[in-house]
């Protein structure tokens, strides 16, 4: 069985794009590297992610934060487990700022985690992207897009491409200076040739949307 590696060689797959694509691989140039790399060598917790992904659904994150950190307050753990969740009952987490429908995902989070359902890292690195997302996208609150975040930012895929994406769809948009905004099924096929690095032009697709909109840094569920 294979094991997949977190991360990958962002020299490399700069090459490749830049070699495989002259509209993308210009503006790449124009940007410039990465300021920074996601998270792959960092600790990583998936439960601990998945419940803060739910705490930040639709929210800035500065007021994301603020209801994070009362949550952490009120179970007296910077860790977000079914251990540390179920020592407050609903009203106290409701009291922190959390939601009727993400109080009610958190906890079939922790439903999941105590019967097993949640894979750790170390599974999950054992694990294909489809098989991974199969694995999440059952828990409440939980969609391919979230999913899709954690695989390019905390396990670092290289080749993942979130179609569904605004900010991935509106960067081909400018870098192809096309009229209206290309569907998922155009971004896919228009894809095909950054693979086997798709996470990468990703991350290059988001900052040609940024720097459009007069944007840094845009927080995106998982990259921070």
């Amino acid at each position: 069985m294979p094991r997949y590696a977190r991360g990958f060689d962002v020299e490399a797959a700069f090459d490749h794009l830049v070699r495989r694509d002259r509209a993308l691989g210009a503006w790449m140039r124009r940007l410039g590297p990465l300021q920074r790399e996601p998270r792959w060598r960092k600790p990583f917790d998936p439960v601990d992610a998945l419940a803060r992904a739910i705490l930040y659904q639709q929210l800035s994150g500065k007021a994301a934060a603020t209801i994070v950190s009362r949550v952490e307050a009120a179970i007296g753990s910077g860790r977000l487990h079914a251990d540390t969740l179920g020592r407050c009952d609903d009203l106290t987490l409701r009291a922190c700022g959390v939601s009727g429908n993400k109080l009610l995902a958190l906890r079939d989070l922790s439903a999941r985690e105590l019967v097993g359902a949640i894979p750790d890292c170390r599974q999950m690195s054992y694990m294909g992207e489809a098989a991974i997302i199969d694995a999440l996208v059952p828990v409440r609150g939980i969609g391919r897009w979230t999913v899709e975040m954690m695989l390019m930012f905390r396990l670092g895929r290289p080749d993942v491409l979130p179609v569904d994406d605004l900010g991935v769809r509106k960067g081909l948009q400018r870098v192809d200076a096309l009229e209206a905004l290309p569907t998922p099924k155009e971004l896919l096929v228009r894809a095909d040739r950054w693979a086997p690095y798709r996470t990468y032009a990703s991350f290059y697709l988001w900052r040609v949307a940024d720097a459009a909109a007069g944007t840094v840094g845009t927080k995106r569920s998982q990259s921070d």
